[in-house]
């Protein structure tokens, strides 16, 4: 068995369920009808293009929410509707989520439907007051939801179906078996209408990336892990069967910037996600869109070489500047953009934008690293100061996690009120503490290993007690496993260590979370040689050679200290193959991921 399908054997990938998850078949995707209130959202919007309304869609500043504004934008606009208008809250102004003076102000420009993307489940009050303006709200989301739905027309959110029936969903893909459990008792329930009670033609169900195959039309979505933009492109989808004007086919050049913000969420890249990236990194590589175009020359990214790590590394970064720095429209505006001179200039701005993010970003961190030290025997920072800019603490909080291997809430105190991101790891979620501090809190949620909060800074100290009670509460095994790599094979040599492997590795691309990288491990090879790199000397290249003298050179940038051994020290490694190329000259080396000394 050669390495690549020992890779693909320990990921569960053999016969027939390697061919799917090597050929993502985009004509296999779920029915968007089997969404919640798909059916109720589609009949309000058929109605508002004929009588021609003015519709807002309602975004958000991140990558997830940009995306699916513009998703929606240009859907809309091909569809035949002639007063389509955005608003982007301002992180420093609304903060995320709708709130009652946005939807005010929107009432006053006339529009009669408002359209979320990426926010609206947990708006009860903004939603409420919308109503008493007139103005219908179409919610679609993927953040966790309320108990009761708020006042919209329609709540389209697959995590709905998680919260209705639990027992039958494994890491947000329904269980095999249940499909034909549950036709009755989802019909019966009004949650989900499936295609076969509107006009829509059903589209085929979709496979896992198990080898199971789900017969689900009519009955309940498959697979609940969208971002927001994937529920945005649902919408679109679904439109497509009631409306005229984007033709079956050509919502596909879409998949580019599904694709950006599928990613850039972090959401899991299997089934419908992997699908939606897969072959949007394709349409990316052709993109006719002026924005995107501009954004990969400013990245020095080429684009018939894109893939998931430069969307999450490149261009994911520049967008977000915007929004954590000023305001998200500019990432918005260059999205939109028709000339590739104004989206060169937006790009340009962008960049010089993330340029100044990143160096408030290390000025804020190398002060969270102090005051992190006051509360090392916390299992929970909770780390804050005036001067840190609350649009860039999540970032710090990462990187906080990463050097203390806990989670991490990062806040800004602005006065009397303070607001921040948390990150979080393993078994512990970010979310559920917040809500465990719902009686000292202002307003907060977010995902499990990703959250926000804003409090009272009085009761800083108080939420910090809270969320270490709350985990300690959880009696939770040792989570540092969870951050360490795990190899997928562990080899005995470098003989397979080739071109030909790495190349064989990128056809599982797109990585990402719930597909990464693969990792090998080697025990017991010899350091030949150490060099260090970089400014502060902080980047670690080594040589490790073999049983067979045969060698292969490893990468770590910002090492730990404990990595720089010293020549002749025999060590286990988990790394993955990489190709180098460096002045026409080509040379596979490897990502170093995890160094311990040999026993």
């Amino acid at each position: 068995m050669t390495l690549f399908e020992q890779i693909l054997e320990s990921r569960g990938l053999t016969g027939d369920a390697a061919e799917v998850f090597l050929h993502p078949d985009y004509a296999l995707g779920h029915d968007p009808f089997l969404l919640p209130d798909m059916q109720a959202a589609v009949e309000r919007l058929v109605s508002a293009r004929q009588k021609q309304e003015k519709v807002t869609i309602y975004g958000d500043y991140d990558i997830d929410g940009l995306t699916a504004t513009t998703v929606l934008v240009e859907a809309l606009h091909a569809f035949g509707f002639r007063f389509v208008e955005t608003f982007i809250p301002n992180r420093f102004i609304e903060g995320y989520g709708m709130t009652e003076a946005a939807v005010e102000r929107i009432a006053e420009t006339g529009a009669t439907l408002i359209v979320t993307v990426d926010c609206g489940s947990l708006s009860e009050g903004p939603i409420r007051r919308a109503r008493e303006l007139g103005v219908d709200v179409i919610v679609t989301d993927h953040h966790n939801v309320a108990p009761v739905q708020p006042p919209a027309v329609a709540v389209i959110n697959p995590k709905r179906l998680l919260q209705d029936y639990p027992d039958v969903y494994e890491n947000y893909i329904l269980k095999p078996g249940f499909a034909s459990d549950f036709s009755d008792v989802v019909s019966s329930s009004g949650l989900s209408q499936a295609s076969s009670k509107s006009k829509a033609k059903p589209l085929s169900n979709s496979l896992s990336n198990s080898s199971s195959i789900y017969n689900l039309e009519s009955k309940i979505y498959p697979f609940l892990d969208l971002p927001g933009v994937g529920v945005a492109f649902k919408l679109v989808q679904a439109l497509q069967t009631r409306l005229d004007g984007l033709a079956n086919g050509q919502e596909k050049w879409l998949l580019d910037l599904v694709a950006l913000g599928t990613v850039c969420d972090v959401v899991t890249l299997v089934d419908e996600n992997r699908t939606h990236v897969y072959w949007g990194l394709k349409v990316l590589a052709k993109t006719r869109r002026p924005g995107l175009k501009a954004l990969m020359a400013v990245s020095g990214v080429e684009p018939e070489k894109v893939n998931a790590r430069n969307l999450g590394f490149a261009l994911g970064p520049r967008m977000n500047a915007a929004g954590r720095l000023e305001t998200a429209k500019y990432a918005q505006d260059m999205l939109l953009a028709r000339s590739g001179e104004a989206a060169l200039e937006l790009a340009q701005q962008l960049d010089e934008m993330n340029l100044a993010r990143r160096s408030d970003q290390d000025a804020i961190y190398k002060a969270a690293l102090e005051q992190a030290m006051k509360y090392e025997n916390d299992p929970v920072l909770v780390l804050s100061h005036p001067d840190w800019n609350h649009g860039i603490v999540g970032i710090v909080a990462a990187k906080i996690l990463e050097k203390y291997k806990k989670p991490t809430y990062v806040l800004q105190e602005m006065g009397k009120e303070s607001k921040g991101s948390a990150r979080s790891y393993g078994d512990f979620s970010a979310a559920d503490a917040i809500r465990a501090s719902d009686d000292i809190i202002t307003k907060g949620g977010g995902h499990k290993l990703a959250a926000g909060v804003t409090l009272p800074t009085d009761n800083i100290e108080a939420f910090r007690k809270r969320v270490n009670e709350y985990f300690l509460s959880l009696n939770l095994s040792p989570q540092l496993p969870h951050l360490l790599p795990k190899e997928d094979v562990e080899i005995t040599d470098f003989t397979e260590i080739t071109e030909a492997v790495v190349e064989q590795i990128a056809t599982l691309e797109p990585f990402g979370n719930g597909n990464p990288e693969p990792v090998l491990k080697i025990t017991n090879v010899l350091v030949a040689n150490v060099r260090r790199m970089g400014a502060e000397a902080q980047h670690l290249k080594l040589t490790a050679k073999d049983a067979n003298d045969r060698s292969v050179e490893l990468l770590a940038f910002s090492a730990p200290s404990e990595w720089f051994v010293e020549p002749g020290t025999r060590i286990n490694v988990w790394f993955q193959p990489i190709l180098n190329e460096w002045q026409g000259r080509r040379s596979v080396e490897g990502r170093l991921l995890q160094l311990e000394v040999a026993s």
